[in-house]
Order: structure tokens, then C-alpha cells, then sequence
């Protein structure tokens, strides 16, 4: 009889029916076209956004306030529209800092992979003012300039295609290595606490029988010296 070769890790990922899938995901998933988010801000408040990014990710944002005229948009802004803004790290890291201004941008590649915060923040006025930004925050493949390499390379329109898909393909393989990884943290993290809430019982229990048994022991005492027994 035949012996049966077994296929190789990588030409299991190949499979058709997984390829298809993976195609299809990473065409729904595909960076479309993103729209800046628009805040308004009350001077002498704080507002943060947070967004996950992972490890060597690339993080790229822009930020403007709009003119509180939206008939005039281009207008001069008053001194006091201005705002502050901080971006740290899951741990606490500085990643950009700009303060009293109208507008900035950054980058960054990510050292550690979590929650990154950008708080925007506007002092204080009296009488207070409100002061609308717009915020675009880009990750990941987002976060690349594709026109512009297309530009530089002299890429043709089919091609820059392909090169997002296969860039959202392998982020999406990225990203299932990082839900596993972060699976097996919490899974960790629940046997150790199961194995604490275990041993908590059980110490719970000792101390219960132990002052059980005193109390007997006391009310024994009690009774014989009371000749009740």
C-alpha cells in the first residue's frame, strides 16, 4: 500500500478553500479611503483617543482645528482656538508632543504593541470657547502612502492594487499570530488565577474548620467547668 505523504505547514496554509478565504477577507478588510474625525473641544477640558497598534507597526496622524465660521473655512483663526497634544505609549512613552498649536502631524514606528492614547487638550478661557479639530489617525497598512510610491516607482494602477492586497494579507496573518499570542496570555492568566482561587478556598475552609473547632473546644471547656456536663 501507498504510504500517504503529509502535506508540509506551508502547503496547508496553501489549501485552495483557505486561500479563497483569506483573499476575501483581506478584500473586505482593505484600507478604504478614511475620513478625518471631527471633535469639538471645550477649552480647559481634555479629550484622548486610543487606538491598538502593534509591534514595528507603522502610526501616522494629522491634525487641524477648523474655522469656527463654516463660511468662511480659510479664515484667519483667533489666538485663542489653539490646542495641545500629547501621544504616549501603552507604558507611559512619549511618542509626540506639540502645545498651543493650530495644526501638526506625526510618525512613528511602534516599540510595543497595545493601546497608544493621543490626548488633545486647550486652555482655559473666559468666557469659555469651543474649539473644533479634525483628527486622522492611520495604522498598519493605512497608514502607507501608497500614491506616492506608485509616483516614485512609476507603479501602474494594477499593481499598486495588488501591493495593498498582498500588504493587507500578510497584516492579516500578522494579526492572527497576535490573537493567538494574546489568547494564550489570557488563558495563562486564567489558569494562575483558578490555581490562586483554589488555593483560596482551600485556606478558607481550614480557617472555617479551625474556628469551628475552637468553638467546640470552648464550649466543651465552658460547659464542664460550669458542670453542665
Amino acid at each position: 500500500m501507498a504510504a500517504r505523504r503529509l502535506g508540509s505547514p506551508a502547503s496547508r496554509w496553501l489549501r485552495p478553500s483557505a486561500l479563497l478565504l483569506l483573499v476575501a477577507s483581506a478584500l473586505l478588510s482593505a484600507p478604504s479611503p478614511a475620513r478625518a474625525l471631527r471633535f469639538d473641544l471645550e477649552s480647559g477640558h481634555t479629550k484622548c483617543i486610543s487606538d491598538e497598534i502593534k509591534v514595528n507597526a507603522m502610526a501616522v496622524g494629522k491634525y487641524h482645528i477648523v474655522s469656527p465660521d463654516p463660511n468662511f473655512p480659510d479664515a484667519q483663526l483667533p489666538e485663542s482656538h489653539r490646542i495641545s497634544l500629547r501621544v504616549t505609549s501603552p507604558y507611559g512613552n512619549s511618542m509626540h508632543y506639540a502645545e498651543n498649536v493650530q495644526s501638526g502631524h506625526f510618525a512613528f514606528t511602534a516599540a510595543e504593541a497595545g493601546d497608544y492614547l493621543a490626548c488633545f487638550w486647550a486652555p482655559d478661557h473666559k468666557p469659555p470657547v469651543t474649539i473644533g479639530f479634525e483628527f486622522d489617525w492611520r495604522s498598519g497598512v493605512s497608514a502607507k502612502d501608497y500614491p506616492s510610491v506608485a509616483k516614485k516607482g512609476k507603479v501602474d494602477m494594477m499593481e499598486l492594487e495588488l501591493k495593498k492586497l498582498e500588504e493587507t494579507i500578510k497584516n492579516i496573518h500578522e494579526e492572527m499570530f497576535y490573537l493567538r499570542e494574546r489568547e494564550e496570555e489570557m488563558q495563562d492568566l486564567n489558569r494562575r488565577t483558578n490555581s490562586r482561587m483554589a488555593w483560596l478556598g482551600f485556606l478558607s475552609l481550614g480557617v472555617c474548620l479551625s474556628v469551628a473547632g475552637l468553638q467546640l473546644w470552648h464550649l466543651k471547656t465552658f460547659f464542664e467547668r460550669k458542670k453542665l456536663l
